[in-house]
């Protein structure tokens, strides 16, 4: 969309405070939020899920490999939600316009040119091209929604899978780090005026709602399975869920055996 679309430009009020912070650099950049969150995301479902395959607690009844259609499945579900959540955010901030905290540092109008009596639609920015689109693109954030999104799909996975006993308390200790990573971010976007804080909390609102309608809709997380049999072939059953310890017998054989 930038490469092709435009903004739609909105004009400002001369007394708006909101708009005349002053230009910082980005704490977390764009590539490196993308470098974080979708590296570590396929990193760790990579690891878990051929780690549940090996310990062949996750079957496929495709003819694919096993270690494949695990990951199909996982890492397919990410990205779709991922392209989603992007495409949604990218839709919104081209749509509405809204200027950024620092869009007045960052346009550097010609104030000689202006008439400040009312709403100013007619003005010239002198500052660079790209950085003035850049700075029209404020609601909502992207980099709260991304990775709100991410970290949260990662906390569920989590749940899903690390459901031994031994990890009753590693489980949320792990979701509290991701959370308070997804929520660092977002504050980030604020203190360094690149977003108001209602573009910061609707883009953290928009990442958690779209993360539980792909984990309700789309992935297989939580979906309650028969156990399965000794007797049929391991690669002709469907990938499901990591059984929990209490779906094991003492010596450590799949109930309903």
């Amino acid at each position: 969309m930038t490469l092709v679309n435009r903004p739609y430009k909105r004009g400002f009020y001369c007394d708006d405070e909101s708009i005349r912070y002053p230009y910082k650099e980005d704490t977390i950049t764009h590539g490196l939020m993308a470098g974080v969150t979708i590296s570590c995301t396929v990193i760790i479902i990579t690891s878990g899920e051929m780690y549940m395959v090996f310990s062949k607690r996750l079957y496929s009844r495709s003819e694919c490999n096993n270690y494949v259609a695990a990951l199909y499945k996982v890492i397919g579900t990410f990205l779709f939600g991922a392209s989603v959540s992007q495409s949604l955010t990218d839709l919104a901030k081209y749509m509405i316009g809204r200027p950024r905290p620092n869009f007045i540092a960052v346009c550097d109008p010609d104030w000689k040119m202006i008439n400040c009596s009312g709403y100013v639609t007619e003005f010239e920015c002198r500052g660079s091209h790209t950085n003035v689109t850049e700075s029209r693109l404020s609601f909502y954030s992207g980099h709260s929604s991304f990775g709100m999104y991410c970290m949260l799909f990662l906390s569920l996975y989590v749940q899903a899978r690390l459901c031994g006993k031994w990890a009753r308390l590693l489980r949320p200790t792990v979701q509290f780090f991701l959370f308070s990573f997804a929520l660092y971010v977002g504050y980030t976007r604020v203190s360094d005026y690149k977003h108001h804080w209602s573009d910061v909390l609707v883009g953290l609102l928009q990442g958690h709602l779209l993360l539980r309608s792909q984990v309700r809709y789309v992935s297989d997380f939580f979906k309650v399975r028969p156990p399965l049999q000794c007797t049929k072939d391991p690669l002709e059953t469907k990938p499901s869920l990591q059984l929990c310890e209490t779906d094991q017998n003492h010596f450590g054989y799949l109930g309903g055996s």
